[in-house]
Order: structure tokens, then C-alpha cells, then sequence
């Protein structure tokens, strides 16, 4: 926390300097900065001794909210390091980093790098590496270099270690140093039923922890994909060509794994870490499961021109959070493609989808109604099956209005079809009708009028669909336009 006031004032971190908190009815020092820990000066003195041990400290009050916000900005930021990062209150971070440091040129260059690049953005960094998070804990903490523990070594260098290296409470370490227990040795290979009888089953969960012999779930700030690829890069990426280029292998590598699995991915985004700790990110979505890469990338390739790489970009992460089973079919020696089962057709409403939006493009199926504007929904993908056939024994307009439009209209009398109607201002001359065609309302949905539609054809030679709602001879019928025919 000291770290983060020292970055907007520059000129504290040569000074000595401390954050405060009222504790029981005292002014308490909750955090020290360096300087101030060199001449004495630690978390949990009163701020009236500890200005009697230096008359030039410097105090601000603690922000509690503020501690947890920046561990986890800086948790999200080492998410280039490994997948699992989780928050250590008040000021630690653990990393689960199996299978990572090889990327680095090894454990000892990876931890370094950590640390490197985390005090080059001016924060006081003490970190180490081991077989078990509670050993590394201890180890940063109060231990020394090595700061890479060597593998299976680790309860070694728990041996020398004072007891609050175990992450225990205050308590527990207090009747620990009174009964003369200064290090961990004097005591970690007590049975374990003496240790339980004095200090509890807490107790024996962190020590087990510290040993390997427990488990010790890290719950990382954002939750790892099942179906995640990441590239880190040597040097900054800050082209287009290198940005496209790491794509390409990411999704050669993820489109792999899904082949072999018989997956396909539905939604994917592709993540770039900046050097300056942004995020920049673009997401795709498709139609029907794929694993193509070089259709994947087309989806990917019109949005990649929104990605601000800035100084440049350092890890690049792509996810598939939605996957579904996509078997291979047999392909069929006589049969010709075609249909909605065609992944072809699939893969160009991607692509327009990707360019023109996907509320552009839209799929009807039939629905049970007899109003025309309820005989049919949208479809919510290119495999979802129709529960109704089409009705195809009556002629439809090419394009049907949301809503049905009043109009003025000139007829005979009582059931002929209009001879003159009126749309939006301009007169239409009709020269050719057919009709009527009477659709009712269902009674179980709601009562009302009925319609009774007409075909008609203007002098100009334009088709169109109206309905009289109502009877002729009831004086309150109405006219109305439903639609254009081709």
C-alpha cells in the first residue's frame, strides 16, 4: 500500500513514511515503507513511539477498500505470467506457476523476470519459488536467498524458519515463542496429536499445507477457460502482421485440440496483454460448433484492426468459453451439398455476421397462428428444427410490415374489392384484385374482428396486400396495408 502513495508522490519513497489506523481507541501503524522498517520503524507500533524513534515519519491514513482493489489489479496484471493467480490479503499474491517457467528459460530467470518487471513499475517485491504455496509464503517473507527452492526440498527450508513463516494466527505464534519454539525444525516432526492438543486443527492444516501433504486450492482471479491457449511473447508485439501471426498459431493450436476431442468452439476471444498493463481484446461468435482455423481467423481478421498494441504487447491469451460436440460426418459419394446442414453456408453467415452484425441476418420458421404476423418466429440458429410445416396453399407478400398501416380506400358495396386506396399521401388506382381471402382471429388468444385480405394491382403495376378488418355493413370497419407482393 506504501508503494501505491509513493507512485502519485515520488518524493516519499526517500522519506520515511507509514499508513495509520485507529485500533482500539490508538493510532496504530498498519503499513511501513522500506525506509521507515530501516530505522525501525514496523506495522503495529503506535504512531506516538514510532515518531519518538524518527520525528520525521510521515503519516497518512490507511484506505482498506483500496488495498484489495490494487492486489487485484496487480493479480489480473501477472495473469502473463501463469493462468492462476489469486489475492494474498493484505499484500501478497500467489502464483500457480507448474508448467510456465520453461517459457522463461527456466525457474530462476521466471522468478527474476517477476520481479524485475514488477519493480520497474516502482513496487517493493520479495518473492520465491517452491513445491507448495505455504513454503514459498514463508519463505519470502522471512527466509533468504536461494529464493528458488530446488524441487522436493522444500521442508529443508522450513527448518530454520520462525513459526509465523506457517501463516498462523497471532495467537498460536505467541505461545509458540513462549514455549521456546523459534523455528519450525524444533517442532515439525512432533506427533501430530500433541500438536493438535496445543494448537489446534488450524495449526495442523498450514503446516500440512507447508509439507505437500495437504492440498491448497488457489482461487485465481479470473477463472482459467477449460479450453485456453497463451503465447508469450519474447519481444513486444506492436504490428498488425505480428498480432495476426500470433493468432494464427493460437488457433492452429486450439483448433487441434477440438479436432481431436470432436468439439467445435461457438464463441472465442483473443486477449492481449500490454506492456503498460491494459488489456486489449476482440471476441467472435459463429453459428454452428467449428474448429477451422482459417474460417475462425477470417471472423477474427475484421476486428483486428481495433486492437491498440501501444508500446506493445507481451502475452497474447485466446478462449473458447462456449463449446459444442461437432462430429465429422461421412461424406456421401453421390449426394451434392446443400441445405442448412452445409458447413459451407454456415461459415458465410459467420463471416457477414462478423462484418454486417449479427441482428442483419435472421431465420424464419413456421408458428401456429392464422394472423399472418404471428405465423411465424425466429429461428435461434441454423440447426434448430421447424415444429410446424409452412403453409404454402395461399399466395404471401414478398415482404410483410411489423405492423399492419391505416389507409383510405374507395369500394364498392358490400363485398367488392377496392377500386382506389391512399398510402402515405399518394393515390393508388387499383386495375386488377383478388379476393377476398377471410382470416380469423383465435378465440383462445383474444376476441375481435375478422379480416378479409385482397391482392391488388396499382396502374403502375405494383402489387400489394390489404385487408378490410371488420364487416362491410357493421360502419366500423377499417382498411389497412399488410404487405407488398413481388
Amino acid at each position: 500500500m506504501t508503494d501505491w502513495f509513493s507512485l502519485r508522490e515520488p518524493e516519499r519513497r526517500k522519506q520515511p513514511f507509514v499508513l495509520t489506523a485507529p485500533i482500539h481507541g490508538r493510532v496504530t501503524i498498519v503499513a511501513a515503507n522500506i525506509v521507515a522498517e530501516a530505522r525501525g520503524i514496523h506495522a503495529g507500533m503506535v504512531l506516538a513511539d514510532a515518531r519518538a524513534v524518527e520525528p520525521t515519519l510521515q503519516a497518512l491514513p490507511e484506505k482498506p477498500e483500496l488495498a484489495n482493489k490494487l492486489l487485484h489489479r496487480l493479480a489480473e496484471w501477472c495473469i502473463r505470467f501463469t493462468p492462476v493467480v489469486a489475492v494474498d490479503p493484505p499484500d501478497g499474491l500467489l502464483l500457480d506457476v507448474s508448467g510456465c517457467a520453461h517459457l522463461w528459460g527456466g525457474e530462476t530467470p521466471y522468478l527474476e523476470t517477476i520481479v524485475k518487471k514488477l519493480q520497474a513499475r516502482h513496487y517493493d517485491v520479495q518473492a520465491a519459488m517452491a513445491d507448495t504455496a505455504g513454503v514459498a509464503w514463508g519463505v519470502a517473507r522471512y527466509g533468504c536467498a536461494p529464493w528458488v527452492i530446488e524441487p522436493r526440498r522444500h521442508a529443508d527450508r522450513l527448518l530454520v524458519l520462525p513459526p509465523e513463516a506457517l501463516r498462523l494466527e497471532a495467537d498460536a505464534v505467541a505461545r509458540m515463542h513462549k514455549l521456546g519454539l523459534h523455528q519450525i525444525g524444533q517442532f515439525m516432526h512432533v506427533q501430530r496429536a500433541s500438536l493438535r492438543r496445543r494448537f489446534g486443527e488450524h495449526f495442523l492444516q498450514r503446516l500440512g499445507q507447508a509439507l505437500g501433504h495437504e492440498d491448497e486450492i488457489l482461487e485465481s482471479v479470473q477463472p482459467v477457460e477449460a479450453y485456453q491457449e497463451r503465447l508469450p511473447c519474447l519481444e513486444p508485439i506492436v504490428t498488425a502482421t505480428g498480432i495476426a501471426i500470433a493468432l494464427e498459431q493460437l488457433l492452429q493450436t486450439l483448433c487441434q485440440r477440438l479436432q481431436q476431442e470432436q468439439k467445435g468452439l461457438r464463441t472465442a476471444v483473443l486477449k492481449g496483454y500490454r506492456v503498460d498493463g491494459k488489456v486489449e481484446q476482440v471476441a467472435i461468435g459463429t453459428h454452428r460448433p467449428s474448429h477451422n482455423p482459417r474460417h475462425l481467423f477470417k471472423l477474427f481478421e475484421t476486428s483486428l484492426p481495433t486492437i491498440e498494441p501501444a508500446l506493445g504487447i507481451e502475452l497474447f491469451i485466446l478462449e473458447a468459453p462456449k463449446i459444442e460436440e461437432q462430429y465429422d460426418h461421412q461424406e456421401k459419394l453421390w449426394e451434392g451439398y446443400g441445405g442448412l446442414d452445409d458447413q459451407r453456408l454456415s461459415e458465410l453467415v459467420d463471416r457477414l455476421a462478423s462484418r454486417l452484425g449479427t441482428e442483419v441476418i435472421h431465420r424464419y420458421l413456421p408458428d401456429e397462428h392464422y394472423w399472418p404476423e404471428r405465423s411465424f418466429r425466429r429461428a435461434t440458429s441454423l440447426q434448430e428444427q421447424s415444429t410446424a410445416p409452412w403453409c404454402i396453399g395461399h399466395l404471401r407478400p414478398l415482404q410483410l410490415l411489423p405492423v399492419p398501416e391505416r389507409i383510405e380506400v374507395t369500394a364498392l358495396t358490400p363485398d367488392h374489392p377496392p377500386m382506389l386506396f391512399r398510402y402515405k399521401g399518394q393515390l393508388h388506382t387499383i386495375v386488377r384484385a383478388d379476393g377476398p381471402e377471410r382470416i380469423e382471429q383465435e378465440w383462445w388468444l383474444q376476441q375481435g374482428q375478422h379480416r378479409d385480405y385482397y391482392r391488388v394491382e396499382d396502374n403502375a403495376g405494383r402489387r400489394y396486400w390489404l385487408f378490410r378488418l371488420g364487416h362491410y355493413h357493421e360502419k366500423i370497419y377499417q382498411w389497412f396495408i399488410h404487405g407488398f407482393l413481388a
